[in-house]
């Protein structure tokens, strides 16, 4: 039944586009910042406890009406739940629509649009360089596939809507953490700081939600592209080693992916090079998911009906 709810999810989300503003959830950044506040000089393991049961504490109405719901009427009332909850629960904004104005914006030369949609691809303000910006633009396609589509999708699967709803709900307490860092945070004192108990438990519990479905769509992609190349960068470790872990993850995303476009080397100065790019990139993220994932997601739901 997740199987089907994720479908019809997937593709009423393309008749809502208008809606999307309300997944964005605005209402919980004061909730989330005076949770911050909280987390300003706490020790990191209180700060990652205090963070889950904060995450617990929004996801029990939804993980409630999904127990409420679930044997109610052949379960119709749950299958509908469960796609509004989706639905509400990818984002929030649309990861090809962003990538399509971006390339517009690059295309007709408008250098404004071109920053602001790499603001909200990068979550902090997107470098002076126009080439190490593209550069940026094209590994924070890859990265957030994750975050806004594979990892909603995987916990989905896993745990029907509450799966879906704890990941985003950690997932916009990141997005929060990035853009009080960022110094985007109007109005809070704390802006610009990012103490580490403050920004590396959220960071942490996000990372370790992430990490299964990153290294699944690390291998959707290379599948989907260069598959010797892909996985070659795969194998040989880089700069992840060095960094955080959650960091480490979304290095290793971009990294494959961009080898599994078979296009290493960016031309600086080159747009036309900058727009191949970008588009095998978006092209590569909906290949992992609709002809990779996807069927393998069916095949796994029929197997388990059959048996």
């Amino acid at each position: 039944m997740n199987f089907l709810a994720l479908l019809l999810g997937l593709a009423t989300e393309r008749m809502l586009t208008h809606l999307f503003h309300l997944r964005e959830f605005h209402w919980l950044d004061p909730l989330f910042d005076r949770h911050l506040r909280r987390l300003h000089k706490a020790r990191s393991w209180l700060a990652v406890s205090l963070t889950l049961v904060l995450t617990l504490l929004l996801v029990a109405p939804v993980a409630a009406a999904s127990l409420l719901l679930w044997d109610e009427l052949l379960r119709i009332p749950y299958f509908l739940f469960a796609v509004v909850v989706l639905l509400f629960s990818l984002g929030p904004r649309d990861l090809d629509d962003e990538v399509e104005d971006y390339l517009a914006a690059l295309e007709a030369g408008d250098a404004d649009t071109q920053r602001q949609v790499a603001e909200e691809l990068l979550e902090r303000s997107p470098p002076e360089s126009p080439n190490i910006c593209h550069e940026a633009v094209e590994r924070a396609i890859y990265t957030q596939a994750n975050n806004r589509m594979f990892g909603v999708i995987f916990w989905f699967l896993l745990l029907g809507p509450t799966g879906a709803w704890v990941f985003r709900v950690v997932d916009l307490m990141r997005h929060r953490v990035e853009v009080r860092a960022a110094g985007k945070g109007a109005g809070d004192t704390m802006v610009g700081e990012a103490p580490a108990a403050m920004g590396e438990a959220v960071r942490t519990l996000h990372g370790v939600l992430a990490w299964i479905p990153s290294r699944l769509l690390t291998l959707g992609y290379v599948l989907a592209g260069n598959f010797e190349d892909a996985m070659a960068g795969w194998r040989n470790g880089g700069r992840e080693v060095t960094l955080p872990f959650a960091e480490g993850t979304n290095e290793v995303v971009a990294r494959v992916g961009i080898a599994a476009s078979g296009r290493v080397t960016l031309d600086v100065g080159n747009a036309a090079e900058a727009l191949d790019r970008i588009r095998a990139a978006r092209s590569l993220v909906m290949r992992t998911l609709w002809m990779i994932w996807c069927p393998v997601i069916a095949v796994l739901t029929l197997y388990d009906w059959l048996i």
